[in-house]
């Protein structure tokens, strides 16, 4: 028998176990109450019930043995594409995602992951999270390169997941956006959710998240603008959604109503943004680290053909 220490995070203090471990490894219900029937999980070295309140601070030990194991993936699915680390230590790896590549297995997506590829790169990854996205604190776009963080160890979830949640990580994007942005800078406070009628996509809708998005315009072209994008929230296609709303969607995201014409003309077969740098506390030591990626080859071809034209 084998097992595991979680730390439990701060978020799930005060929760019912059963509760906590859906969350926490993305179980259902019924087979996290199995767990603990089983008494396949203990706090602070003590067997736990189902119904037990979690303490704060406390330590989770559960039995991997009795875990079922995730799901593998479809045969002749391209799970390992090449990844580019751009940091990594004991707790956290960083890599600076292409574009064409999922960050998790998800349903109707068939290509590249970063788990798959960073699964056939060797490297072993925090087991907290759903099966299919074990270790994942923060996503980006099929669409969208650059960086993005992945925990290795326990710890480094709980603590990457918390940053995230109390908005302590400085995410920045460049992004190349239809038109002159007035003002050249400012921010966009508008709340996010699904698209009424389009379940692919998002949209500012009353009622929705709260989604902040803070802009300031880099360069100027006759037909577009460079700006750079920093987020206190992390809602699904979030600078997508939010620059279209303003009428400057990005160069190319024809999802969110970019002129084709204009992309066809620019060489781009996706929107043109990309992550471009991430900062983080270390997990362990506390020591804040900051991470950049280069733009990748097309965005800077489309930009350079921006900048001939001007």
């Amino acid at each position: 028998m084998s097992g595991r220490l979680i730390p439990v995070p701060e978020g799930l203090a005060g929760e019912r176990l059963d509760v906590a471990l859906t969350r926490l490894l993305g179980l259902s219900r019924t087979k996290a109450a199995a767990l603990a029937d089983a008494g396949a999980v203990e706090v602070s070295g003590v067997r736990a019930a189902k119904g037990d309140r979690l303490p704060a601070q406390a330590m989770l030990w559960i039995d991997v043995d009795a875990l079922d194991p995730p799901p593998a993936p479809p045969q002749g699915q391209d799970q390992g594409p090449a990844l580019s680390v751009l940091y990594e230590d004991d707790d956290v790896v960083v890599i600076d995602k292409p574009v064409g590549v999922a960050a998790h297995p998800s349903p109707g997506w068939s290509g590249p992951t970063v788990i798959g590829g960073l699964a056939s790169a060797g490297f072993v990854i925090a087991t907290s999270g759903a099966a299919e996205r074990q270790g994942i604190v923060h996503r980006l776009d099929v669409g969208t390169s650059g960086v993005m963080a992945v925990a290795k160890s326990e710890l480094a979830y709980a603590s990457l997941k918390h940053q995230f949640r109390e908005r302590s990580v400085d995410k920045k994007y460049l992004a190349v956006v239809q038109g002159l942005v007035d003002p050249t800078s400012g921010t966009i406070d508008a709340p996010i959710d699904r698209h009424p009628t389009a379940d692919y996509r998002f949209a500012v809708v009353s009622g929705g998240k709260p989604s902040v998005t803070h802009y300031r315009t880099i360069e100027a072209f006759p037909h577009a603008s460079l700006v750079e994008i920093s987020l206190e929230t992390g809602r699904t296609h979030q600078i997508r959604v939010h620059m279209s709303a303003m009428r400057h969607p990005c160069v190319g995201d024809l999802a969110y109503g970019a002129d084709p014409v204009l992309a066809q003309r620019l060489g781009l077969s996706r929107q043109w943004l990309h992550a471009a740098s991430l900062a983080f506390d270390q997990p362990t030591t506390g020591e804040r680290i900051e991470v950049g990626s280069p733009l990748p080859g097309d965005l800077q071809a489309a930009l350079a053909r921006l900048r001939a034209v001007s």
